[in-house]
């Protein structure tokens, strides 16, 4: 199994495929990285020699953050929004929706917690 940024990428799948396990990589930057580092998308990524996976590697780590630097530098920018007092940062600090339409499409962020008018009420022939 292959090693990049010291996280194990799946070796029975194209590499184009395989670098989205990475945190901080998508599809479309996964394209970008291997055609900067000059390696074939339909390569699997336990068809890779060692020189391929270092030409991943260095476009990797001079490009992009990822893994625990992207998951620090997020949390940074969290905190910072908190300590500023920002409506984003409220939003953040209470683990309610921080945009859109947050009274209906919330249900990631709430648990999944269906707040609607008739949830939990008692029927009319039950004395109250």
């Amino acid at each position: 199994m292959p090693r990049i940024s010291g996280f194990v990428v799946p070796d029975n799948k194209k590499i184009l495929y395989s670098l989205p396990y990475i945190y901080g990589i998508g599809l479309s930057s996964s394209k970008v990285i291997l055609k900067t580092a000059g390696v074939d998308k339909d390569k699997t990524a336990k068809d890779l020699s060692a020189d391929e996976l270092n030409k991943i590697q260095t476009v990797i780590e001079r490009s992009y953050k990822v893994e625990g630097n992207l998951k620090r530098e997020i949390g940074q920018n969290i905190k910072h929004l908190k300590e500023v007092g920002a409506w984003r940062g409220s939003r953040h600090s209470r683990r309610l929706p921080i945009r859109g339409r947050t009274r209906t499409n919330s249900r990631t962020t709430r648990g999944n917690v269906r707040k609607t008018m008739g949830s939990g009420r008692k029927s009319a022939s039950e004395k109250t």
